[in-house]
């Protein structure tokens, strides 16, 4: 067959699948027969093949909705939906009003099929072109992004540089998270990545017609290639796969925008991919039947065996992804037990010929990698959209295929029909159980053995008094009033002979023998006696039936798991590869993959361009379900028994293994030298641009100190700005005073009165004074590192050498010359400070120790500020202002334990900011009014979303609980009713809550502060730090 014929007959058969996919889309039909006999009856003509199936359906009674899949269909396609759900077209043609339905069908088929022949793309095409739409405008739109969003790179090269050999994430460049969790789990199959690195164009490619699929793959392949090779030998810790997704995207033209399934774009990145390998391996052998080896590793076979109409069948079919439905099920095994097995299964093993309908699968051939599709999405016919389904579904991390094989097929029979009739025994015992559990014949039940119990302390109990009222006078005032008169008042002769009758719905009097508590009026002893021992061997009795149905219950669980676990059911064993995850709901989602590293034997998660060690607690807690809106969507097993799949490459020659670069054919290594050499010079120029800057600083520092040996008369030293207050009303009075009280105390003390013994002398007092300041046990409302840089340098144990330049700085200050004395120690300090040596004193250590004080205050001021606003329930303003001291707090704790103030405080204030704007925001949605919608959606666009990478980048457990929080209230809104023009904005916003990395990334530029003398920053600091210790525990 030559080329052009093998084409033209692949593409009939694809046309005609896409004919079949259209009509069972449209009229909900699922009997693969059924359709092929109305195309045949029609000639194609899907008006006429409609009408057939209209007639058919209103004669043949609805099948129900999870109607098995009947398997013969042509054997191009690949991909088998096992009991697919309801879809969105689907139609009701039980009606009445059959010609309308029918007319309204044919133009729908009649439109669809145009643009099938005018462009020759089918709507499963056109769908993944949507996406790729959606993703390209969205990269394109990050370059126009201002810097309050989370989408751009880190300016500073080291924050984007590879640590050693980590794996290399994938940059998501817009709604393209399903992008890289699928090429991240192809990528870490290292058969898989051999395949396409070394993948090389057909020679005679010029000569072939250049159709679109060759328009559309080798373009593809090379992109694919190139990405792959940046993903081994980059120096980069991310990458970005934009040219790879704009190559898929120029391959269809559709201007609407949805986010991509993963399962749908696996099952076109394969189908392209075996294009790709098809037309090499036909090159390299001609006249033989050519292997392709995407289909060799990702594509297996199964049998379908069944009767249909009482007629049995039997077909192979090829299969890649293998659908499973999630709903109903409590693990991967009964998932595809329901899959293998469909319909009336008794008649396929008996000889009857029934008009019973069922079948089998087994499968006859696995592929290498084995995946598994979960159905987690269903159409909800009621509000008219679809909805995921978050239920648990527990699945291994080694699968033993074997009972799912055809070669077992004779013993996995009888095994599943013992298993069902211990099931039927199990529910039987489950039944009899329950009626121990819960007993009795109301709609509150209780365990049977609790009420024999309940019961037997009844019959047991004594009343306290036979008449509790007795001492309580019912008619007297609630004032008191009539006790006034005092008890010696005698009743009359009328009173007394007055009987008085108990009326309980006119008098709120209690019954006069009504006793404490529930008790017997009257039991005697041997009545007691023979109830209690009835009641205590009921009791006994009924706890030992319990427990033997408990451990009959035990004992048939125990069976059935153990089934299928001897040796000769375990050869077929499969190890979970990678695991696709879905956070989010059906109309929008994140996607992220957890891969297993075979080599470091640990768990890996592959978050867009984060790249973290995970477990497999963690895993399962993300991927089983049933906790958060996170759950697997796709499971990739390979086979344990091909190691080839997951081992490295080894040199021929010298047997080393072979890693980053030399894994790479001549063309990639050098496309990756190339992009790494570009790297480099990146990060050349960032440190050179960075060493001008710190030069800059270095000498705008060093200026005021280049004046300190000028006379006193002059300009002067400027001190630090903490200290820099040239008025005597700020800061340098408070100063001047403590060293002013440090001299006059050391002159009472020191017996010479030379300046420099004064100086020694005031600066052993003043130290003394600030060591116990540092040593005191303080509330946080009174934080003396803020008076006094001493403090501070002394709880952090700065050098010594670092100590005494500050208080000499101090002493030297030009606002102690007030009098002789303190203008002749100020002197003799200046000149201490000009002896000190370059040697004595790393003056760049010191300026390091005096930035991290002013780094202090400041990260102070930022708390200070945040803290005001956010009492003052100005969250938009207190945001910044929390999000920066949290930051820099966390800089600042990182070199010491009392560098910073507290985290968990700064954590909570900054945590509760975010939850009260994402509050504000949800009630203006709510709301439904455009100005109040923008604005809330502008709260969340620009403060609550860019912050939330800050949030989870630590793994924070509270952290990580306000996020869901977050995400979980703007998800709810999915299932409700609201405008069309609502909708259409909480789908544009939702992948930008949902789909957040945790790198953190530029936003807003940190508020400018203002200037506050320390006494003022004191002040301002206790009044807001009592507050807070001041309130409840839960609001701190």
């Amino acid at each position: 067959m030559t080329v052009e014929q093998n084409v033209l007959q692949q593409h009939s058969q694809k046309h005609q699948q896409t004919l079949l996919n259209q009509l069972r889309e449209v009229t909900g039909t699922t009997d693969i027969q059924l359709l092929q006999q109305a195309l045949q009856v029609s000639n194609g003509d899907l008006a006429e093949a409609v009408a057939f199936l209209t007639e058919k359906n209103a004669k043949v009674p609805q099948q129900d909705e999870a109607t098995y899949y009947q398997t013969s269909q042509v054997a191009n396609d690949r991909y088998i939906s096992v009991g697919s759900q309801a879809d969105t077209n689907v139609i009701d043609l039980t009606g009445d009003d059959k010609d309308d339905l029918q007319r309204a069908i044919a133009l729908s088929l009649e439109e669809s099929n145009r643009a099938f022949r005018e462009t020759g793309i089918t709507d499963e095409e056109q769908a993944i072109s949507r996406v790729l739409e959606a993703s390209i405008a969205e990269n394109k739109a990050s370059l126009k992004r201002t810097h309050t969003e989370v989408w751009s790179d880190s300016p500073n090269p080291h924050d984007r540089k590879r640590m050693d050999n980590c794996p290399v994430g994938l940059k998501n460049v817009g709604n393209t998270c399903w992008f890289s969790a699928v090429i991240q789990s192809l990528f870490n199959l290292l058969e898989f990545q051999r395949l396409v690195l070394h993948y090389s164009p057909p020679a005679r490619v010029q000569d072939l017609p250049r159709n679109q699929k060759e328009h559309r793959n080798l373009p593809f392949m090379q992109e694919l290639r190139n990405l792959f090779s940046l993903m081994v030998g980059s120096k980069r810790k991310y990458v970005d796969p934009s040219r790879a997704v704009e190559i898929l995207k120029d391959a269809f033209k559709s201007s609407e925008s949805q986010q991509q399934d993963v399962s749908e774009f696996t099952h076109k990145l394969l189908d392209w991919l075996e294009d790709a390998f098809q037309m090499k391996a036909e090159e390299d052998r001609e006249g033989e039947k050519p292997k392709n080896p995407m289909v060799e590793l990702f594509y297996g076979r199964f049998l379908a065996v069944g009767v249909l109409e009482g007629k049995k069948f039997e077909n192979t079919e090829m299969f890649g992804q293998y659908p499973l439905q999630v709903n109903g099920f409590k693990d991967l095994h009964e998932c595809l037990e329901a899959a293998m097995i469909e319909g009336e299964i008794e008649s396929l093993h008996s000889a009857e010929n029934s008009a019973r309908s069922g079948q089998e699968h087994w499968f006859t051939e696995l592929p290498p990698v084995l995946t598994f599709e979960l159905s987690r999405f269903e159409f909800n016919q009621a509000l008219g959209r679809p909805e995921k389904i978050h239920n648990k579904l527990e699945f291994p991390s080694m699968l033993y295929m074997d009972r799912y094989m055809d070669r077992n097929r004779d013993i996995t029979r009888i095994k599943r029909e013992e298993i069902r009739r211990l099931k039927e025994h199990l529910t039987l015992l489950q039944q009899r159980l329950e009626r121990y559990l819960s007993y009795g014949s109301g709609p509150k039940r209780f365990p049977l053995a609790d009420v024999l119990q309940y019961a037997m302390e009844f019959a047991s109990s004594k009343p306290v008094c036979t008449s509790p009222v007795e001492d309580i006078d019912t008619s007297a005032p609630p004032d008191g009033s009539a006790t006034a008169a005092g008890p010696a008042t005698a009743p009359t002769a009328a009173q007394q002979q007055r009987v008085p009758i108990h009326k309980p719905f006119t008098q709120s009097r209690l019954p006069p023998d009504l006793p404490m508590h529930p008790a017997p009026r009257h039991i005697t002893e041997e009545e007691l006696r023979v109830l209690e021992g009835c009641l205590h061997r009921w009791r006994s009795e009924v706890e030992n039936d319990t427990r033997d149905l408990q451990g009959s219950i035990s004992r048939i669980h125990r069976t059935i798991e153990m089934m299928y676990s001897d040796k000769s059911m375990m050869q077929v064993p499969y190890r979970l590869h990678a695991v696709l995850v879905h956070e989010g709901q059906a109309n929008a989602g994140h996607y992220w993959a957890y891969i297993y590293d075979p080599h470091q034997r640990r768990w890996m998660k592959y978050n867009d361009i984060s790249v973290t060690k995970s477990s497999w607690e963690e895993l399962v807690r993300d991927s089983f379900g049933g906790y958060r809106n996170a759950s697997a969507y796709c499971l990739m097993y390979i086979n344990d028994k091909k190691p080839f799949l997951i081992e490295e490459e080894f040199d021929k020659e010298t047997g080393q293994m072979l890693s980053g670069l030399d894994k790479l054919p001549p063309d990639l290594k050098q496309y990756v030298k190339e992009d790494n050499e570009l790297f480099d010079k990146e990060i050349e120029e960032w440190d050179a641009l960075q060493a001008r800057k710190a030069q800059q600083e270095k000498l705008a520092l060093a200026t005021p100190m280049s004046i300190e040996s000028s006379p006193p008369d002059n300009t002067g030293q400027q001190d630090p700005e903490y200290m820099e207050q040239p008025s005597p009303t700020n800061d340098s009075k408070h100063l001047q005073e403590d060293m002013e009280r440090a001299i006059s105390k050391a002159a009472a003390e020191q017996e010479e009165r030379s300046p420099e013994a004064l100086l020694n002398a005031a600066i052993k007092v003043e130290y003394t004074r600030l060591l116990r300041f540092a040593q005191e046990d303080t509330p946080p409302e009174k934080d003396y590192r803020l008076q006094h840089i001493i403090v501070y340098f002394i709880q952090n144990q700065a050098p010594k050498k670092i100590l005494e330049r500050t208080l000499l700085t101090q002493f030297a200050d030009r606002n102690l010359a007030f009098d002789e004395r303190c203008k002749s120690i100020m002197n003799v300090a200046r000149a201490k400070l000009d002896l000190i040596k370059p040697d004595e004193v790393n003056m760049d250590e010191y300026e390091m120790w005096h930035q991290d004080y002013r780094n202090f205050r400041e990260t102070t001021i930022f708390m200070m500020i945040g803290l005001e606003l956010f009492q003052k329930r100005n969250y938009v303003e207190a945001l910044m202002y929390l999000i920066y001291s949290y930051q820099y707090n966390r800089e600042l704790l990182a070199k010491g334990l009392y560098r910073g103030h507290d985290e968990e405080l700064l954590g909570y204030y900054r945590r509760e900011c975010l939850l009260k704007l994402n509050e504000q925001a949800a009630a203006m949605f709510e709301s439904g009014e455009e100005p109040e919608v923008t604005t809330g959606l502008g709260i969340m666009n620009e403060l609550v979303v860019p912050c939330i990478p800050l949030l989870l980048v630590h793994d924070a457990e509270k952290d990580l609980l306000a996020v869901e929080d977050m995400r979980n209230r703007w998800c709810s809104y999915l299932g409700q009713e609201m405008e069309s023009n609502l909708q259409e904005k909480l789908t544009d916003f939702l992948p930008k809550l949902l789909d957040c990395s945790t790198e953190i990334k530029s936003f807003h530029d940190p508020p400018k502060l203002p200037t506050y003398s320390t006494l003022e920053l004191c002040e301002r600091f206790n009044r807001i730090m009592a507050t807070l210790s001041r309130a409840p525990t839960e609001c701190r």
